[in-house]
């Protein structure tokens, strides 16, 4: 995998002197396009530097010990720095294998996110509205911002569908792993005899999609205005400023009533719908090499079950990596960075594993 690493440095080198180029600098575009690749880049070179500096470590000491006449503590002080830095060159290069793997260009994005409640009624509804929380309390725990795009909610504050948008530096490379169907196992609020039932909710993550990367033919679009409404139908604006956009092609609807203004629900069901579209771009190309893979963690099919929140033991079990945790609470607070640094390795782990075997089918 470390075959070609020099062209990493040249290149590093060039995009240096590039970047204090006054006609670089001066191209906004060109300049934003080069600082995005030293960016990309510097991890990888600077790790590799590292690796060869202990690896030259190495090789001074291997010399070192072959000296005729070394004295004793001096030789134990060379074999001690050999056993380090042996360890060293070992830790890098898995460290190294890691920043060499296919980096997923969405990762960056913004994202889109939809729950919608399944099997279990009312129940599901409001699993919904936790999964909503704890999602919410996960993006303000990084600092980012989150804005309801559209809601669907039940009288007593469940929540049948909900659209909403998380702003921030990274957010579809830690939640891309949360598309998938979340099922809950408690006693539902709305049971007297204290049975436990099972109840569904289904999650996607659709990273945030650039008008110039989905185009969409305005006759392809059907607009609808009505009114807002709240839980049970009732009434809570009295203009028509809802929004449903129809995309004619595809047969998708996207509705958004959280806006006043008919002009921001047009805007934001637009995101939607783009994001949307782009996503079924990105599943068709993921389709065309699946044989490649044929055992990816990564973004799950919405069908597959991935999660279990059982309350009466206080159990997270995620289904695609064989992990549990007897810490429901906390996990239901936002606290869910163990679960996706977790699938995130795993993930990696897998991409590894394929990368060398391939290596080695095309050496054979």
């Amino acid at each position: 995998m470390f075959e070609n690493l020099d062209t990493f440095d040249k290149r590093y080198e060039e995009l240096n002197q590039k970047l204090y180029d006054p006609s670089v600098i001066s191209n906004l575009e060109l300049y934003t396009e080069l600082m995005k690749e030293y960016k990309s880049i510097t991890p990888i070179v600077e790790k590799y530097q590292e690796l060869k500096k202990v690896e030259k470590s190495v090789s001074d000491s291997e010399e070192l010990l072959k000296e005729s006449g070394i004295d004793k503590e001096l030789k134990e002080l060379a074999e001690e720095e050999l056993h380090t830095s042996k360890a060293d060159v070992e830790r890098l290069g898995e460290e190294l294998k890691i920043l060499l793997l296919p980096h997923d260009p969405n990762d960056e994005r913004n994202v889109i996110v939809e729950i919608r409640a399944g099997a279990g009624g009312e129940e599901a509804a409001l699993f919904s509205s936790v999964l909503f929380r704890m999602y919410s309390m996960y993006s303000e725990s990084k600092g980012w911002k989150t804005e309801i795009l559209n809601i669907n909610e039940t009288e007593i504050g469940g929540i049948k569908e909900i659209s909403f948008m998380i702003n921030g530096k990274g957010a579809y490379s830690r939640l891309k792993y949360e598309s998938g169907v979340h099922r809950v196992q408690r006693v539902p609020q709305t049971e007297t005899q204290g049975r436990v039932h099972t109840s569904t909710a289904t999650v996607a993550v659709l990273p945030e999609a650039d008008e110039v990367e989905i185009e969409i033919n305005p006759k392809d679009l059907q607009i609808d205005t009505y009114r807002s409404s709240g839980a049970g139908g009732q009434h809570v604006n009295k203009t028509s400023s809802a929004i449903r956009i129809t995309h004619l092609p595809s047969g998708m609807v996207v509705e958004c009533q959280d806006e006043r203004s008919q002009f921001k629900n047009k805007e934001k069901a637009m995101k939607v719908l783009r994001s949307r579209l782009y996503e079924i771009k990105l599943r068709e190309h993921d389709e065309k090499i699946a044989n490649e893979r044929k055992s990816q963690v990564g973004t799950g099919d919405r069908s597959e079950r991935i999660r279990t929140y059982n309350y009466p033991q206080g159990r997270v079990t995620d289904h695609r990596i064989g992990l549990t945790l007897y810490c429901l609470d906390d996990i239901l607070n936002g606290n869910i960075d163990e679960i996706v640094d977790s699938l995130i390795t795993a993930d990696r782990a897998e991409q590894l594993k394929e990368t060398i075997d391939n290596q080695s089918e095309e050496r054979d």
